[in-house]
């Protein structure tokens, strides 16, 4: 393996949580850190009755943390930005620094004993005035090919919450900290010496590290910072900068955001081996038959449906696991409900 001059001197991975308050202790909200070509350690907030980091603790340590004249890249687990849908529908300019004065003036999920369910349910804030659709996907969620969107919010793996609640705060650490660099809003080729903090995603990069006695938050933290270690030793780092082709996509991406180390095309995911269409109609309401759209049918139940003669069966999702109920004569072609379209949960 070749190994380059590192760019960074240390490496910070976050796997962040929009759980409860700013003020909460939270269990999933971790941090880990290396320094040099050092081992990847956790760092644990500072002394007080909390025993886990909070949003407004993190957001603060690392404002500090960056000011020190130690170039540093950190790659933190929520979405930065919306997909362009949301700047069409709300008639906003393209600009980031815009982005975040707007969301924050309506989404004030970083306000002290504020959940970012009191923003949804119009209790705090006004939300309603600056929301998505859950089938709105950034570029570069569609070229992982798993991220979920920013919007589907109470779905296993969501990373909705966690981007309301963490965006107010990058732009508290943008005004404490205006020199440094937001990847790739303030461009795709950072400038030498300055440190970075970019939206990482470390289902890319989780399998790559035995997770031994670490619980998945942890890991996911973990994966993170090793990862920009490696990164940065061998050139990978360098090369994850450049921005997506063809040009258009990159475009797109500035206004977006972009995952580090997503690629374009998307990543098509491997094609799941289904049962043959049946040839009667009967079959398809058989426990075990699963559709074409990864559907399987679980159970009968004793509900009526909305057709005639017909009851509703019971049915799980193979993508997302959610479970939920059908027509009979629906099953072939239904959908999951999370996933678009199908019958309200039973």
């Amino acid at each position: 393996m070749t190994l380059h001059a590192r760019r960074f001197r240390r490496t910070i991975g976050i796997d962040y949580s929009g759980a409860q308050t700013a003020e909460s202790s939270l269990k999933g909200l971790r941090v880990f850190e290396t320094v040099e070509d050092g081992p990847a350690v956790e760092v644990l907030p500072p002394p007080s009755p909390r025993k886990y980091w909070t949003r407004r603790g993190l957001a603060e340590w690392l404002t500090e943390e960056l000011g020190r004249d130690t170039s540093t890249i950190v790659g933190i687990d929520h979405g930065f930005s919306f997909p362009i849908g949301y700047f069409e529908r709300h008639g906003l300019v393209p600009d980031w620094d815009a982005f975040l004065e707007d969301f924050c003036d309506h989404w004030p999920t970083d306000a002290p004993h504020t959940y970012v369910d009191f923003v949804r349910d119009g209790s705090v804030g006004n939300g309603a005035a600056r929301s998505g659709e859950r089938t709105w996907r950034r570029l570069t969620e569609e070229a992982t090919g798993s991220a979920k969107s920013v919007f589907h919010f109470d779905v296993q793996g969501s990373v909705a919450k966690s981007t309301h609640a963490g965006i107010p705060w990058l732009r508290h650490i943008r005004h404490a900290q205006p020199d440094l660099h937001f990847w790739p809003f303030d461009g795709w080729a950072p400038p030498d010496g300055k440190s970075v903090i970019v939206e990482a995603y470390p289902r890319l990069w989780s399998a790559d590290y035995p997770r031994k006695d670490r619980t998945q938050d942890q890991h996911d933290a973990y994966a993170i910072a090793r990862w920009l270690q490696d990164a940065d030793g061998t050139g990978a780092l360098s090369a994850a900068f450049q921005p997506p082709e063809p040009e258009p996509i990159a475009g797109y991406a500035a206004v977006e955001g972009w995952i580090l180390g997503a690629t374009w095309p998307p990543i098509k995911k491997a094609g799941r081996r289904r049962k043959a269409a049946p040839k009667d109609h009967a079959a398809t309401t058989s426990p075990g038959y699963v559709n074409r759209n990864s559907q399987e049918v679980l159970q009968k139940t004793d509900q009526p449906g909305n057709d005639h003669n017909q009851v509703v069966y019971l049915l799980l999702c193979h993508d997302c696991g959610k479970r939920y109920g059908a027509n009979g004569s629906d099953i072939f072609q239904r959908k999951c409900p999370a996933c678009g379209g199908g019958q309200a949960e039973v």
